[in-house]
This record gives C-alpha cells, sequence and structure tokens, in this order.
C-alpha cells in the first residue's frame, strides 16, 4: 500500500484479492465502506484531529451520515485507489470527502458528515473545538453531494434478526458501523445481489449497540431497482440506523 498526505487530503492504494470480493466479483459494500471509514481515522491521525488527540479532551467522532454515487461500481478491480478530504465544519458538523479510483478512473464519489460527542454527558460539541488549521469552515462547493432524506418503510418485504457478536464490537465498545451495511443487505436475496451493483446510497446512523443485543432489519422495496431499509434494536423497537440504495444492472 502507498500513502501520500498532502494538506487536507490523504490519499492511500489498495490491493483487493479474492476474500474481499463477492461472487459477481464486485467488492463487498462492507469492504468498501470500511476501507472508507480506516482512510478517515488514518488522516485524522495525521492532522491532529482523530483519536488520540479528540480522547485526551474527553470527546468522541461520530459518523452520523453517507451519500455515495457510483459511476462505476468497483468490479473485477484489483488495486483501488481513495482520496480523501477534511472538509472542514459547519455549525456541529464536520464534513469528509471521497474519491473513489482504478487506473485513473473516477468510480464513485462519497460525502460524509460526523460530530463531535462529550464522551461523559453525550452533549454534542462543535469541532472549532479542536482548535485545527485543517477544520477551518466549509466552502461549499458547485459539484457537492447532497444528502438526501431517506422515507420511511411502509410496507415490509424481508426481514432477519441478527443478535450482536463480539466479533461485531469495536474500540469504542459498541457494534462497528460497517455491520449495519452487512445487517440491511442480508435481506436481499440472492438472485438479486447477483443481479444488481450499487448506483447511489444514503445511510443515516441514529443510534448504537453492544454486545449481546438483538437487531431486526426490515427491507422494503419501492420498485425493482430501489431498496428501503431500518435497523431496530429489537428488544426496544428503537430505529439504530437507515438505509436508501438505489441499484443498476450488471452489463454483460
Amino acid at each position: 500500500m502507498q500513502t501520500n498526505v498532502v494538506d487536507k487530503t490523504y490519499t492511500k492504494h489498495f490491493a483487493i484479492g479474492y476474500p474481499q470480493l463477492e461472487p459477481t466479483m464486485a467488492i463487498r459494500p462492507s469492504v468498501l465502506f470500511n476501507i472508507l471509514q480506516d482512510m478517515a481515522s488514518e488522516h485524522a491521525q495525521k492532522i491532529d484531529i482523530g483519536y488520540n488527540a479528540v480522547s485526551q479532551k474527553k470527546l468522541m467522532w461520530y459518523l452520523l451520515k453517507y451519500r455515495a454515487e457510483f459511476n462505476q461500481y468497483p468490479v473485477s478491480i484489483y488495486d483501488l485507489t481513495v482520496k480523501t478530504e477534511a472538509r472542514g465544519w459547519q455549525k456541529l458538523f464536520a464534513y469528509r470527502d471521497f474519491e473513489i479510483t482504478a487506473a485513473g478512473k473516477l468510480l464513485g464519489r462519497v460525502s460524509s458528515m460526523w460530530t463531535i460527542v462529550d464522551a461523559q454527558t453525550g452533549e454534542l460539541v462543535s469541532a472549532q473545538t479542536l482548535d485545527n488549521p485543517y477544520m477551518a469552515a466549509l466552502e461549499k462547493r458547485d459539484n457537492d453531494l447532497k444528502f438526501e432524506k431517506i422515507p420511511q418503510i411502509t410496507r415490509v418485504d424481508a426481514e432477519k434478526t441478527f443478535e450482536i457478536r463480539y466479533e461485531d464490537i469495536d474500540v469504542n465498545g459498541h457494534a462497528n458501523n460497517i455491520n449495519y451495511f452487512i445487517w440491511a443487505f442480508e435481506t436481499l436475496d440472492y438472485a438479486f445481489r447477483a443481479e444488481k451493483r450499487l448506483k447511489t446510497l444514503d445511510v443515516v446512523f441514529k443510534k448504537e449497540v453492544k454486545y449481546g443485543d438483538l437487531i431486526t432489519s426490515q427491507m422494503s422495496r419501492p420498485d425493482e431497482n430501489t431498496t428501503i431499509h431500518v435497523i431496530k434494536n429489537a428488544s426496544t423497537d428503537e430505529d439504530l440506523c437507515y438505509l436508501k440504495a438505489d441499484w443498476s444492472s450488471y452489463e454483460i
């Protein structure tokens, strides 16, 4: 892997192996978004706004939203380049973008929204608190991705229940965000996953779950190429995460 840090951006090259691919040879969404999450963490560490810096102030980063748009979802691609940029803050939120390329071709773009939480009170804290030159006020651009509102599910077409395993838990003691992608897409049948690839994806993270909790993953399919997902705490019925995916068919 090669890495490069320039100002507010961080670029890294990844070798993709067969264990990271679906039967269709597409990169698993959980793998792709885990790469993005790791990129965000690594870059934040390098510019001194990462885990070490915020934990000393008894603060935590919390991921709120993703918006992803793919020109071509990565299929049969074994060398991937990801570039991330710390865009800055606006009110209580910080923004980070990603570009995914292969062989110089732009495959997709992802925007993410984060906030900082006081680890003791749970209250939101402005990113200005970090007093870091890389966290300037957000300057909007004409080509910024727009976070879409995810509609509520009115009809459940598929549902599965999962128990949170030890393997699902991250360093913060709750289920890692990547699990939500796995739980959501497990409600889609094999034939659908084999015939479709992601075109756009919106994700909103609401609440966390811990080891031993039960969650219910529900899916609604309002049309052939759209799926809407909600992850719920099976015990409390609280909504934990919303996802909306638009899919396109594989080109033969």
